[in-house]
């Protein structure tokens, strides 16, 4: 059944922490039938639910809302960046197997189309390296090293002559995909500003509208955004059940204070809170619904079917931390089911997962 301008725009909208800009997005709306939405990832190692699930929930409301999807694998970019020991081969197996990983979780992939930068960008090099050697005249090295922060790397760092090249090369990227719509992280947001502002200077009106999602934190307390490099901040898409309910179990979940509570301890107990972070930007996208499984004299089983009626509980204490904990691994174990069985029984797939689980054990 198609969907109204306004249905079209409110689950875009549903994607984003921020959009720049919703007028911009509207009017596309309104005017392309079909705009393209640009997403991307470095295929840099293990990936995380983030990567995996909301990754894979986000793009099935692009396809919903009638967009097409184009996904860039940046295994150019990885190398530059030199993940993987800058070994191209391992960097392209291991983009293979995190494809595999959206498939068994539920992608919708009839309206996405995968594209490897290295192929793309061989196949048009006439047109891609100009427009990477005119971004780069354009700006000076203070703006780009700026940008240096989307490749997970501090503006303080010393780096490669290649990793400042790189956000010249992902500026490119939105131009070269010919991309309405630039549905990345909040983290990739300053090299997404640069392509607005190289609108500007080359005096193009449609300027790429940036939706940018939010960033789950880590599982430790102060843990802005979850770490590959440590492996108990954050589930992982191979994890086993046992894994993610020690995981979750170990997680920052704070109790509330002793009534009457202020507003404030009750922000300091919600904000940043990665258990309820997790339930608000996985369980409800996927489920509708979050499901409390506990004993009748702590409340008995509860489905709550929203995020503030979950946090009135919670923030009252009727809904105690572990309970929370214990339903969410539940939850979180549900949804990597399909993607458990489907490297257990396809032979492919095993393959490339143990591959890629022997270039974690060899670096």
């Amino acid at each position: 059944m198609s969907m109204s301008l306004d249905e079209r725009f409110g689950l875009l909208m549903s994607i984003g922490e921020e959009c720049i800009q919703e007028d911009e997005l509207r009017q596309l709306l309104q005017h392309k039938p079909v705009p393209v939405c640009y997403d991307g990832f470095e295929p840099s190692g293990r990936m995380h639910i983030a990567q995996g699930i909301v990754k894979t929930i986000n793009v099935n409301k692009m396809i919903r809302a009638g967009c097409k999807v184009k996904i860039w694998i940046a295994d150019w970019f990885a190398q530059l960046n030199n993940k993987m020991g800058g070994d191209l081969e391992k960097i392209q197996t291991v983009g293979r197997y995190m494809i595999e990983i959206w498939k068994a979780a539920g992608m919708n992939l009839d309206g996405v189309e995968f594209l490897w930068s290295s192929e793309e960008i061989n196949k048009r090099a006439n047109e891609y390296w100009p427009l990477v050697m005119d971004i780069a005249r354009r700006n000076k090295v203070k703006r780009i090293t700026r940008c240096c922060t989307i490749m997970g790397r501090a503006d303080s760092e010393d780096l490669t002559a290649a990793q400042i090249f790189y956000p010249c090369m992902q500026c490119a990227d939105i131009f070269f995909l010919k991309a309405d719509i630039c549905q990345l992280g909040m983290d990739q947001r300053k090299v997404n500003m640069l392509a607005r502002e190289y609108c500007d200077d080359i005096k193009r009106k449609n300027k790429p509208i940036i939706l940018s999602h939010h960033m789950l934190p880590g599982f430790k307390q102060g843990q802005e955004k979850m770490s590959k490099s440590d492996p108990t901040s954050a589930i992982f898409m191979e994890d086993d059940e046992a894994q993610v309910k020690l995981k979750i179990n170990q997680a920052f979940c704070p109790p509330p204070p002793p009534p009457p509570n202020t507003v404030d301890e009750n922000s300091n107990i919600v904000d940043g809170n990665p258990c309820l972070e997790y339930i608000k930007y996985i369980v409800f996208p996927w489920f509708d619904k979050f499901e409390v499984v506990r004993k009748e004299r702590n409340g008995g089983n509860k489905t709550f079917l929203s995020m503030d009626e979950l946090i009135v509980d919670y923030t009252s204490g009727t809904l105690h931390p572990a309970d929370v904990k214990t339903s969410l691994a539940k939850a979180i174990n549900e949804i990597l089911k399909p993607v458990r069985d489907h490297f257990n029984t396809n032979n492919e797939a095993k393959v490339l997962l143990d591959t890629v689980m022997e270039y974690r054990a060899s670096s």
